[in-house]
């Protein structure tokens, strides 16, 4: 079953989440006892995040430095593929613009569709950081929106170099990001929601929104897609704050505000136990209201974060 067949047959709101790769070197052991766990809410759909390479300085011990690259979280399509097997459950890998060209992409769609794999999430991806004296590493396409004219064309039947494919397999299905408080790079949030219909005019069948911790601001998003004839799913993502210094972090690196009320009672805890705690109580709150009002699903985003998904979890399933 693919993600949008489960969101319409669902009967309530449906639970799924995200997790990341394991480091480099760090094995399975991990994630998989904390998918594990998420397990007893049976989750529709896990998303596995994509890292691409980043420029780092290595030491050449003679006082020199060399610039090279480093994957530190590798084995998407490996990990989406352990995944979708040991748990019998849909999995959508990311698939990003940034750091990977046309070729990587169409080799990593063909590693999926080869595992059975046909659901992805299609994003821009972080910009890809380099010194500014050195040449950026290696992209292909620019925007999300390049991506999924790949990905249609990938389902049509032809790779990258124009040639037909023998058999074209399963189509991918896909969804796409979108951003309440709009995203960083957009003027306004009628540009930013002009670019979401242009998505789901593209084909992309539903999309996740960036977090955020203020259930007005999803909501008035939706109105306002609605009206600009968007009639996708739009699927809210929590993200539990679970540390005192998340509170600068998450709106620096998102560009998500953090309500008063909330940080009010953030500012009382003497630890990031209680941290978690309040942050734990405020998701759920969260939570409740979006399922009052029929949302299709709600996406958890996990990272270093899985005691309080499996609390919230507990709380609102």
């Amino acid at each position: 079953m693919r993600v949008t067949d489960y969101i319409k047959s669902s009967a309530g709101t449906a639970f799924s989440f995200e997790v990341l790769p394991p480091l480099k070197g760090t094995g399975t052991a991990g994630l998989f006892r904390n998918i594990d766990r998420l397990m007893e809410f049976a989750p529709g759909y896990i998303n596995i995040t994509t890292h691409h390479s980043e420029p780092v300085y290595r030491d050449m011990g003679n006082g020199m430095f060399a610039l090279g690259t480093i994957r530190r979280r590798p084995g998407t399509v490996a990990v989406a593929t352990a995944i979708h097997h040991r748990y019998n459950v849909p999995v959508v890998p990311h698939i990003l613009c940034n750091g990977y060209s046309l070729e990587d992409t169409e080799y990593a769609l063909i590693d999926l569709q080869l595992s059975g794999i046909t659901d992805i999430l299609v994003l821009r991806g972080d910009k890809c950081k380099v010194d500014a004296n050195t040449a950026p590493v290696k992209c292909g396409n620019k925007y999300a929106i390049d991506l999924q004219r790949q990905v249609n064309r990938f389902n049509e039947g032809f790779f990258v170099d124009g040639s037909e494919m023998k058999d074209k397999g399963v189509p991918f299905s896909y969804g796409v990001a979108c951003y309440p408080e709009k995203h960083e790079e957009a003027p306004n949030i009628e540009c930013d929601l002009a670019v979401l219909k242009q998505k789901a005019d593209e084909g992309a069948e539903y999309a996740v929104t960036q977090m955020f911790f203020d259930n007005r601001k999803y909501f008035e998003f939706v109105e306002r897609a609605r009206a600009m004839g968007i009639t996708i799913p739009i699927i809210p993502g929590i993200k539990p704050i679970h540390r005192i210094s998340q509170m600068s972090v998450l709106p620096k690196t998102f560009h998500v505000d953090l309500p008063s009320e909330l940080v009010s009672e953030l500012l009382k805890c003497k630890d990031d136990t209680a941290v978690a705690q309040v942050g734990r109580e405020w998701s759920i709150g969260q939570c409740r209201e979006l399922m009052e009002h029929g949302v299709p699903s709600i996406h958890f985003y996990t990272i270093n974060a899985f005691d309080s998904v499996y609390d919230i979890a507990k709380a609102i399933y």
